[in-house]
């Protein structure tokens, strides 16, 4: 059964995209506040969960490995779409695209030849933000089941579900949920937070035009979910 590990990368769209009426709207909140402080304060922080929604933000990247092979590619937007990345060798490609769509294209054509997809928190914002943003470009979903049963793991394992045992004992309990920079220090994997890269870089990375070091990070949260997989799958699967 061939298994894909896969991660994304997002970057918020512009706030000059959205018209008046939008930015009200995403604005409210803030806007309710007694002071200009508290106000400003909030649209801060506001503006900082637009990398979360697929209809404030983009995909930039998204990183691919077989969980198997080791064999992966990692699609990723960049302005020098065309440049040669890597060798024939090469157990990953780098291959950069013109855009979203033709990113999400790529993506769609190489998930259906999968049998089971793994992600880390994929069920809660991976797959949905995939699945929103192909939908708002017209693009075709090849697989639109990885969002059905919760508790089973084919065809799409969440770590993230699964080291909490679908949050069998809430926030504060023994399974309570940790990221992923936690769970691969606790298990010893090289954490892909190692080389001082976070999500939180990626607009200013994408601003400045350091799309390789965008697509090099994606790919290091991946093997380190492919890591993680390995010890779910070789001390904990099948506990229910």
């Amino acid at each position: 059964m061939a298994r894909l590990v896969f991660d994304i990368e997002t970057s918020a769209l512009p706030l000059e995209t959205f018209d008046e009426v939008q930015q009200e709207y995403l604005f409210r909140e803030a806007e309710r506040l007694p002071t200009e402080e508290e106000r400003a304060k909030r649209r801060a922080e506001i503006s900082q969960q637009f990398n979360l929604w697929p209809f404030t933000a983009q995909v930039v990247c998204i990183a691919m490995v077989n969980a198997d092979s080791g064999k992966g590619r990692v699609l990723y937007q960049a302005d020098d779409f065309e440049e040669e990345e890597s060798g024939d060798e090469a157990a990953v490609e780098f291959a950069p695209q013109m855009d979203e769509a033709e990113l999400l294209t790529a993506f769609w054509d190489a998930a259906q030849r999968y049998d089971t997809v793994v992600t880390f928190n994929g069920r809660g914002f991976d797959v949905p933000f995939l699945y929103l943003r192909s939908a708002l470009l017209n693009v075709p979903i090849t697989r639109k089941d990885w969002l059905g049963y919760r508790y089973q793991t084919d065809p799409h394992c969440d770590l993230a579900e699964q080291f909490t045992f679908y949050n069998v004992s809430g926030r504060d309990g023994a399974a309570r949920k940790f990221n992923l920079d936690f769970y691969c220090k606790a298990f010893g994997i090289p954490s892909p937070k190692a080389m001082g890269v976070t999500g939180l870089d990626v607009n200013d990375l994408l601003a400045e035009g350091r799309y390789r070091e965008i697509a090099e990070y994606c790919l290091r949260d991946v093997h380190a979910t492919v890591e993680l997989y390995r010890v779910w799958r070789d001390r904990l699967a099948g506990i229910k």
